[in-house]
């Protein structure tokens, strides 16, 4: 892995980061990363299971890397929730707590015996990181991965004049790849504050931002508060966008918003890592996975993948999403293409059975997000006596209008595009949709 520290050096005359502290060039962050290694090795050992509480700065970049060097367990936490905080700290075996404030504070911390698996990368002297689900469907998963196996899967990344906004931390698998492969590319990365549209829009308009990384729910965010009209936006050359389904609807919207600005569909999973995408076009939400490091197959519509670079396990809940041969599933439901492109058509926990026929959430959303009197809409299923379940939506109307004619307009214009089956039978009016701290909506009630 030291070639990625040797490839670092060579962008050191370029701007790395941008945060709310300034501007900081490459030289800069390799000697932060040194000065927190030397402060680390007079306390933390290679194979401590190390905790970072800390949004994404230039110092928590440059500690995560001081701690990736000095070849530790790396549990980047972000919540500010004390009982997601004590939970992570007991699941992930941590032995050292790092706080960032105005300087460095090392806690020690009383850990358990170790899990086979820390256990398994301590003796073979490599770093790791543990990473935790959203945990929207349930208890959140506590996830490790070889660090170094990780890192060594973005070698070879050709230098690019980027500027590159990081929306997702570095407690998602998403941003911690846009982190490293900016890093690798030595291109500028720009961390914003806050996870606000507008705060958002502001930087791309200063920094000229190129690339936005973000979800179809953050970037509806833009549309809704007008952003692309009131902020310069133009320095934008791509947008990429995954962590769930893309409404059709949405995406044609956004690129009429943004007419020069190419569209990208990422995909990826906290198991198994980003792949390497082909989007068909800026407007089509059909892509081909076309990464060496991984390889795919279908089975009964549902993705199943394998990686180089997928996690050694959990070390809270059973192996139950990968099979014995390291196929793991995805639970997102696709259909392919002859010509070898696939389209993620939504997850299959989240698939709404009325009376034994089958709803997509995103097919209705899509439909709903045509029309114009409708910023926003989750849908979702409810339990029904009847029919087991019925179709759900909670709607964000553009304006003030009225319940009742909003509620006739949607219930009309569904049935003149869908079948009957999948028409929402309830309509909340609602000032937001359910979406948590990464921007992907919450479906399950």
């Amino acid at each position: 892995m030291q070639w990625f520290f040797n490839q670092l050096k060579q962008h050191a005359e370029k701007v790395a980061l941008v945060d709310q502290s300034g501007e900081h060039d490459y030289q800069t962050l390799i000697d932060q990363i040194d000065t927190y290694y030397n402060e680390l090795s007079m306390t933390v050992s290679a194979g401590d299971s190390v905790a970072i509480l800390s949004d994404y700065s230039f110092q928590s970049v440059a500690l995560f890397l001081a701690l990736t060097k000095l070849k530790t367990i790396i549990i980047p936490i972000v919540t500010k929730v004390e009982d997601e905080i004590s939970e992570r700290l007991e699941e992930g075996y941590v032995d050292w707590v790092l706080n960032l404030s105005d300087k460095l504070i090392i806690n020690s911390r009383a850990s358990k015996e170790k899990h086979h698996l820390i256990q398994t990368l301590q003796q073979e002297k490599k770093a790791g990181l543990i990473l935790f689900s959203s945990g929207s469907t349930g208890k959140p998963k506590a996830m490790i991965h070889n660090l170094d196996n990780l890192i060594d899967s973005y070698k070879g990344r050709k230098p690019k004049k980027l500027s590159i906004l990081v929306f997702l931390m570095f407690d998602h698998i998403g941003g911690l790849n846009t982190l490293l492969n900016s890093l690798t590319m030595g291109a500028k990365i720009i961390i914003p504050g806050t996870r606000d549209a507008d705060e958002v829009s502001q930087l791309i308009e200063k920094y000229k931002v190129n690339v936005l990384p973000a979800s179809p729910t953050f970037l509806n965010l833009m549309l809704i508060g007008n952003t692309p009209e009131r902020y310069d936006l133009s320095s934008l050359k791509m947008i990429t966008y995954g962590t769930e389904a893309m409404p059709e609807s949405l995406l044609l919207r956004l690129k009429k918003t943004f007419p020069k600005v190419r569209f990208l569909q990422t995909f990826g999973t906290s198991e198994t890592g980003i792949a390497q995408t082909t989007s068909r076009s800026s407007t089509s939400l059909e892509i081909k996975l076309g990464d060496p490091n991984q390889e795919y197959k279908i089975v009964d519509g549902e993705l199943w993948l394998r990686s180089k670079t997928q996690v050694l396990g959990y070390l809270n809940v059973p192996m139950n999403s990968f099979t014995e041969d390291g196929w793991f599933k995805t639970g997102d439901l696709v259909e392919e293409t002859e010509d070898g492109f696939l389209k993620i058509v939504g997850r299959n926990k989240e698939i709404i059975n009325v009376g034994g026929e089958k709803v997509l959430p995103v097919e209705v959303e899509s439909v709903l997000l045509e029309m114009e009197d409708i910023n926003d809409c989750m849908v979702y299923g409810e339990k029904n006596a009847i029919t087991g379940q019925t179709v759900v939506v909670d709607v964000v109307p553009s304006q003030l209008v009225d319940k009742k004619t909003i509620k006739k307009a949607i219930r009309q214009y569904c049935r003149e595009r869908l079948d009957g089956y999948k028409i929402p039978t309830k309509i909340n009016i609602m000032e937001r949709t359910n979406f948590g701290d990464r921007f992907k909506k919450l479906r399950l009630k």
